[in-house]
């Protein structure tokens, strides 16, 4: 019971792992112009991303000093989802 929660946890972990790289990658896509925003579908897309991370992100906003136009908070989530799923989930249950 206890592999198969720590496996639902990794799965999940890894999910959110590329959605943050997926944002990324379209908010990069958008700044240098090559997808429209003007889209319906990349507007609901973008939409859709924001409303999954805008959570996550918050409260790194809030601790993370200003930047301007660099925002460094998905990359301190990735750090923190790689930091959780190889030195805290495998010790919690018991697969060192």
């Amino acid at each position: 019971m206890a592999y198969a929660l720590y496996q639902i946890l990794v799965i999940l972990l890894d999910v959110l792992w590329w959605i943050i790289i997926i944002q990324a990658i379209v908010s990069w896509l958008i700044a240098f112009n090559v997808i429209n925003t003007g889209s319906d579908i990349v507007r609901t897309v973008l939409t859709a991303l924001d409303r999954m991370t805008a959570p996550i992100y918050a409260p790194i906003r809030k601790i993370m000093p200003d930047l301007g136009a660099l925002d460094l908070s998905p990359m301190v989530v990735l750090l923190a989802i790689l930091i959780i799923r190889q030195a805290v989930l495998p010790p919690l249950f018991g697969l060192v």
